[in-house]
């Protein structure tokens, strides 16, 4: 019998390691002492406990940190501090961005420009606690909360933030306050985030690419701005089906001739553990049988070269169309080898 692999670990994203922190904070300003851990109720009933990392307290305001565990996910803020320093007084509850911590800059978010990045279900989140343990203690709900990242400005170039227009650090994230590993659902948000932002600054023309290689040739072909470039990946199906409900004036698709053959294959998620390339449909699509014999696209494309690249490109351009069905999306696609050329392109 084979030996199963351990199933993967969860994690808790910023917002719940946040709103645990603010709960810490509270408990030392209400209570007189901080807590050893602390236990939040996330949205869907999970009750986590936390670890304090750091603590720290002055007059009317205290504050703890706590190191955010991703479990197995590959984020980049797992092993990050997450502190919130919480100040008594103001008017209700009032949210800032501390150090690490970005500021949103341009329309199209959930936030209002000007607004700390930190998401609306974290807040909601933060506003249960305060308004929760002002009642246990008998007091008003009126604080300050400020929260911070360590290292948060220099891990948010490892993320979409700048191409938001979140600048000077990370987003406080999460809508279930649990990461669950290798999630797509988090990729797929952050497309729809840049496509909204691209509505609501007036871009007319955006390109989503599946990789860097293909992004960089796409961005000088065109001269887009970083922010027209959305990060589409393997989400191909998660880029076409939001611009079919939030079109905008143009697209351009970029990617190597692997995955646009997936594309053009009718595959929406091109991950090469979640679609393949099916060779004998190739093989009858072209009519040359010995392409069965070929282990990938780039052996196929090396034997018949313009002949494959030109029904890879009309065939993804013609999918990528079925799925935005009448959206009012102009659509053109452009295929990129390994060394940056362009080898191919189809244009509606």
């Amino acid at each position: 019998m084979d030996a199963q692999s351990p199933p993967l670990r969860r994690g808790w994203t910023t917002g719940a390691c946040a709103t645990a922190a603010v709960k810490a904070a509270l408990l030392k300003l209400w209570a007189g002492h901080f807590p050893d851990e602390v236990s939040i109720t996330l949205p869907r009933g999970e009750t986590p406990d936390f670890a304090l990392e750091e603590t720290e307290a002055g007059d009317n305001w205290a504050a703890a940190g706590i190191i955010k565990d991703a479990g197995d996910d590959p984020d980049v803020t797992h092993g990050a501090l997450i502190t919130a320093k919480v100040t008594l007084g103001g008017d209700g509850i009032e949210f800032r961005a501390g150090k690490g911590v970005g500021t949103v800059t341009k329309p199209g978010l959930p936030l209002a420009v000007g607004e700390p990045a930190i998401n609306p279900v974290p807040r909601e989140m933060m506003r249960g606690v305060v308004e929760d343990l002002a009642q246990e203690y008998g007091t008003t709900p009126c604080v300050v909360i400020e929260i911070s990242i360590r290292d948060g400005e220099d891990l948010a170039k490892k993320t979409w933030n700048p191409r938001l227009g979140i600048v000077g650090g990370l987003s406080v994230l999460g809508t279930t306050g649990v990461v669950r590993p290798f999630s797509c659902a988090a990729w797929i948000a952050s497309i729809h985030r840049g496509v909204d932002v691209a509505r609501a600054t007036g871009l007319t023309h955006v390109a989503g690419c599946t990789g860097a290689t293909s992004e960089k040739v796409v961005q000088a072909e065109y001269d887009l701005s970083e922010q027209a470039m959305l990060d589409m990946g393997d989400f191909a199906g998660g880029l076409l089906k939001y611009l079919r409900k939030h079109p905008v004036e143009r697209l351009t698709i970029g990617g190597g001739i692997g995955k646009m053959t997936k594309l053009a294959q009718g595959a929406m998620d091109l991950h090469s553990g979640r679609s393949q390339i099916d060779f004998d449909a190739l093989a009858k699509a072209l009519g040359e049988p010995h392409i069965t014999d070929c282990n990938s696209a780039l052996e196929v494309f090396e034997k018949y070269g313009e002949k494959f690249t030109e029904f890879v490109a009309i065939g993804a351009l013609k999918t990528a169309r079925e799925v935005l069905r009448d959206s009012p999306v102009a659509l053109d696609l452009i295929l990129i080898d390994r060394a940056g050329n362009i080898i191919g392109r189809a244009a509606e």
